[in-house]
């Protein structure tokens, strides 16, 4: 019979027994099915044993800086709410430093990581990323097109809202991209849903938009999407890995702020996912860009981009963890320029900015102009106004449109905070310097494609004979 290593040896060899034992023994017997000595196996299940909990740390061992001011009651309440959660965050364990940016806003239960905020740590944290990796602006300068029928042509070949592409408009990214996911312990897989969402936006505060460089007239094409359902599905992967990690270093730390420890096989991995989904959604971006070039016979003379939810290391040996932050700080990544894209809303200009580098911001300025409000309350304090109204008032001489053909009210200029206030917090903060803007002509974003999704059909039906 062949040999197989059970809880009791476990147990025989000194382990104290735990609900890690079962990943441990799998472990000890693949070791021994590749021909691995006993004591091989044993020694591979040790790893698997928790050492001492690392402790949570004291609520202001971390310095965290507030590059935000509130200009009303409405926002202090919000700077509150932020300032709160990143105290919180702040206590997990390998957690170095924090910043606060002007377009903060809470994102999720007590100790998630705010949009807006910026996390300096010992280890990668998949929740400080989020579910929208590598969410970012890609803008190409097109000379001499007329900025409706550019608008006009990425309607035409983009797509908006849930899902991939039809199988028959669907778009191949680059071949050294895919064979990155197929050599990928994270990434092996995701092949099919890599293709399937390649060329497409999602949903949300997404868009695609066209304007004008004020400085010389040129148009452009700037949008706004991240990895799509390729970075959703590694997110899922990471927060599970880094779960097993929190169980065994640190029950104490809030599940979101999990980590995944950078010198493990698993974090090495892990690493290398985020750049192969990095490049993929840096292909995602020009893809849309240069078909839209094509329907109008576009000539592309300038193009840049940069994200503001990913994980960046800097020279320290820190993770650098931007959630809705734009890295400001010198050789951000090796195809970094010195310019950078900051979005308001759809009726304000772009900002063209550069990076300041400030220490108070750890290295990041802002990455748009923030919410005070959720998308729910923002619909309430409407009261009841048709959305055509809202919408008329406030894309007045604008050429915005919703992919859905339905309205998204949640997505207008009033949702969103003051934009002046944010370019002044800007400069007030020393986070980055305007360089240019671009002028909006006209966007387009998703829409509340949700209003007639199945499921809400299904359930509004279901109301209905409830009422019957």
């Amino acid at each position: 019979m062949a040999q197989i290593i059970t809880g009791r040896d476990l147990m025989e060899s000194g382990m104290a027994p735990g609900n890690w034992f079962g990943r441990a023994i799998a472990e000890a017997n693949r070791i021994l099915s590749d021909g691995g000595s006993k004591d091989s196996a044993l020694a591979a299940a040790r790893a698997f044993e928790p050492g001492p909990a690392l402790a949570l740390q004291a609520a202001g061992d971390v310095t965290i800086h507030a590059n935000i001011r509130a200009e009303n009651e409405l926002e202090q309440d919000n700077v509150d709410r932020v300032k709160e959660t990143m105290r919180a965050l702040s206590r997990t364990p390998v957690v170095r430093a924090g910043a606060i940016m002007p377009d903060a806003c809470p994102a999720g239960p007590l100790g998630t990581i705010p949009v807006g905020g910026v996390i300096a740590s010992e280890a990668i944290h998949p929740g400080m990323h989020s579910a929208d990796i590598c969410c970012s602006m890609a803008i190409s300068v097109m000379p001499g097109v007329s900025p409706k029928e550019l608008l006009d042509a990425v309607q035409s070949v983009t797509h908006f809202g849930p899902g991939g592409r039809a199988v028959d408009r669907q778009v191949q990214p680059s071949a050294d991209v895919m064979a990155a996911f197929q050599g990928n312990e994270f990434l092996r897989g995701l092949r099919d849903p890599a293709v399937a969402h390649f060329a497409t936006q999602g949903d949300g505060n997404h868009f695609a938009y066209v304007g004008s460089m004020k400085s010389t007239g040129e148009t452009v094409l700037v949008t706004h999407h991240g990895s799509r359902a390729p970075g959703a599905l590694l997110y899922k992967k990471g927060m599970a890995v880094a779960e097993r990690f929190r169980q065994k270093l640190s029950p104490e730390t809030l599940k979101g702020n999990a980590w995944i420890p950078a010198d493990t096989k698993e974090g090495e991995d892990y690493w290398e996912a985020l750049q192969i989904v990095r490049a993929w959604t840096r292909e995602n971006h020009y893809a849309i860009h240069d078909m839209a070039a094509s329907v109008v016979s576009g000539r592309v003379t300038d193009r840049f981009w940069n994200e503001h939810n990913f994980v960046f290391r800097k020279s320290d040996g820190l993770f650098y963890h931007g959630k809705g932050a734009t890295p400001a700080f010198d050789g951000w990544a090796s195809d970094a320029t010195d310019l950078t894209i900051i979005p308001l809303n759809m009726a304000e200009p772009i900002l063209i900015v550069r990076g300041s580098n400030a220490d108070n911001g750890l290295g990041f300025s802002p990455h748009g102009a923030g919410r005070n409000l959720s998308r729910s309350q923002h619909k309430r304090m409407l009261d009841g106004r048709p959305d055509s109204e809202v919408f008329a008032e406030e894309t007045k001489g604008l050429d915005a449109r919703f992919f859905s053909g339905i309205t998204d009210v949640s997505e207008l200029p009033s949702a969103y905070k003051n934009a002046k206030a944010v370019r002044a917090q800007i400069a007030e903060y020393g986070l980055a310097e305007v360089v240019d803007e671009v002028v909006p002509y006209g966007s387009i974003m998703a829409g509340d494609w949700e209003q007639t999704a199945p499921w809400r059909r299904k359930r509004d039906a279901k109301r209905e004979a409830a009422r019957a």
